[in-house]
């Protein structure tokens, strides 16, 4: 089973050019852990996903304007989330206030074309620490 994932995990888009760290909210805390534990519902963009530098996504309307007044040479812009939909999959044996746990090979999809995947779940448990 893999790790879930805790505030403060690293994040990846497929289109950014840079990694960033989840926000959950302290109303995940769960006893016993350092950090609240996420859920597939923390996909909020700028609220629990930040940005991840450039994107390089021809899907996001900025990147395309720039890259057409660039003579059609890619021209990345500063990315601004956008994952409307929840993490999937969740860990539905595992919840939290009644939602899906959030583990390490659940991934997001932003609008811009992205796939937003969990690098380091900021949690070290193995399998075997939980049901």
């Amino acid at each position: 089973m893999p790790r879930l994932v805790m505030d403060g995990a690293t994040l990846q888009c497929s289109m950014g050019s840079s990694s960033a760290k989840l926000k959950v909210t302290p109303a995940h805390q769960v006893d016993n852990a350092k950090s609240p534990m996420a859920t597939v519902d923390d996909h909020q963009p700028e609220v629990n996903i930040p940005a991840f530098g450039r994107c390089r996504s021809l899907m996001n309307p900025q990147v395309a304007q720039a890259t057409a007044a660039a003579n059609g040479a890619l021209n990345p812009q500063p990315c601004q989330p956008m994952t409307m939909a929840p993490w999937n999959p969740g860990l539905v044996r595992v919840t939290l206030n009644g939602n899906a746990a959030l583990h390490e090979t659940s991934t997001c999809d932003c609008l811009w074309g992205g796939t937003v995947s969990v690098t380091h779940p900021a949690n070290e448990m193995i399998k075997d620490d939980y049901p």
